[in-house]
């Protein structure tokens, strides 16, 4: 397991607390949702809304965890390493994802509130693949960037909590795989390829984030 680089998190939490402090009249909220994003999912988020009196946007920030299936063990093993078929294969694989969302206030009938919303994201992907019996172990990453777009409303529990619901979608550009020694980019300016493989042929064997369905559901608090 990868831990994602440190300016990631300094990026969000730098964020969060300029957007809050930064308008007297800004509202603050904290929440911890779960859901799906491909696979389980747990997000933790902040949303920085009224800025100014009758102003309709707001910012929203999160940090997901997912679980994924890495991929295709067999063909990560021949493009990044060699074609060997011996051991047993196990495979574990997770993403970070890091978003920022601008929140447009709209009145819908039940909802508390109700935001539609559009963003930016920068997904961090950690495969591991292990062969016991073989004694090889490596790990495939990659960086990259992404859109959102999707609608989130807010469900009165008390004055101070609410409950949660996201539904929306986020889409992935291409991003360079790195494994062991070898990397391939999206243009196929490849750093020590085998056999010949393209980027293609890697992102072929390789689960990384590309078009996630979002629905989560969570509890928010009112600071």
């Amino acid at each position: 397991m990868r831990i994602p680089r440190l300016w990631h998190w300094m990026a969000i939490a730098a964020a969060m607390f300029l957007a809050s402090q930064g308008a007297s009249a800004a509202d603050f909220s904290a929440g911890l949702g779960i859901g799906y994003g491909k696979s389980f999912a747990v997000r933790g988020e902040g949303l920085v809304t009224n800025f100014a009196q009758g102003f309709p946007f707001g910012l929203d920030f999160g940090i997901t965890y997912t679980g994924v299936d890495p991929g295709d063990p067999w063909g990560a093993r021949r493009i990044f390493i060699a074609n060997a078929h011996n051991g047993t294969p196990e495979k574990h694989g997770e993403t970070w994802d890091f978003r920022m969302d601008f929140m447009y206030k709209i009145g819908i009938k039940g909802p508390r509130e109700t935001y539609l919303y559009a963003g930016v994201r920068n997904s961090f992907f950690d495969g591991t693949f292990r062969y016991v019996g073989a004694n090889e172990e490596f790990d495939v990453t990659s960086d990259q960037w992404g859109v959102g777009l999707g609608a989130k409303g807010l469900f009165e529990i008390s004055s101070r909590v609410d409950l949660s619901l996201t539904l929306g979608v986020d889409s992935y550009f291409d991003g360079s795989l790195h494994g062991h020694d070898t990397t391939y980019s999206p243009n196929n300016e490849n750093v020590n390829p085998h056999e010949n493989f393209t980027y293609e042929d890697a992102a072929g064997v390789i689960n990384t984030p590309k078009f996630v369905p979002v629905l989560m559901i969570g509890l928010s608090y009112n600071l």
